[in-house]
Order: C-alpha cells, then sequence, then structure tokens
C-alpha cells in the first residue's frame, strides 16, 4: 500500500469517528465539508430526510468567476460567505459542523468563520 493510500484511509477512520456524533436535523443540519486540491466543497445535510437541503462549491458556475483558483483559504471563505448567506434566506439559522475528518485548520477553518459571519450560527 502506497503512502496516498494509507492517508485516505487514515482520514476515513477519523471520518468515521467524526460521524459517530455528528447528526444533522431538518432544523440544524450536518455543514459537511470536503476538500480537494484545487477545489473546496460544503453541503448542508438533513440526516433524518437523507438529502442535502443545500451546496455551494468552488466548481459552480456562480461562484468560479467571482473566486477563482478554489484551493486557497480566500475561495473557501468565499464559499463559507456563500453558504451561510443561503442558509440564513433559507431560514436555517444553527448547523453543526462535520469536518469530515480533517483537522480544523486552514481552509475548513475559513469556511466554518465566514459560515459563521454570515448568520450561519455553528
Amino acid at each position: 500500500m502506497n503512502r496516498t493510500e494509507q492517508k485516505k484511509i487514515r482520514r476515513l477512520r477519523r471520518k468515521m469517528r467524526v460521524r459517530k456524533t455528528v447528526f444533522g436535523t431538518t432544523e440544524r443540519p450536518r455543514l459537511t465539508v470536503f476538500r480537494s486540491l484545487q477545489h473546496i466543497y460544503a453541503q448542508l445535510i438533513d440526516d433524518v430526510a437523507g438529502r442535502t437541503l443545500l451546496s455551494a462549491s468552488t466548481k459552480a458556475k456562480d461562484l468560479r468567476a467571482a473566486v477563482g483558483y478554489g484551493g486557497n483559504k480566500k475561495a473557501a471563505a468565499a464559499i463559507g460567505k456563500t453558504l451561510g448567506e443561503r442558509a440564513v434566506a433559507q431560514g436555517i439559522k444553527q448547523a453543526v459542523l462535520d469536518r469530515n475528518g480533517y483537522r480544523y485548520h486552514g481552509r475548513v477553518e475559513a469556511l466554518a468563520k465566514a459560515a459563521r459571519e454570515a448568520g450561519l450560527k455553528i
């Protein structure tokens, strides 16, 4: 097994430890974050109904031009702000953060802080 596969397996193990305790409802959905090298994705998920309520990513056509390169903290903050504003517009005031096995640092932290500043309570 090479180093990349080992890193992926370790992240998935961390993800499952986090997911044991984090659960999203309709009133307080789960804000899950996925980051790749060039993009960042965020979703608000209702685990009771099993559906995605909102999503935003650096690959979305409406955000791609404004963000530019999607693999930095500036892009993550823009996605967090957009997702927070959309959530507040739909009446979602609270969410629980699912960092998806990533450290709460860098892009994940920037996304969460921007969502908080947009009015979403995490």
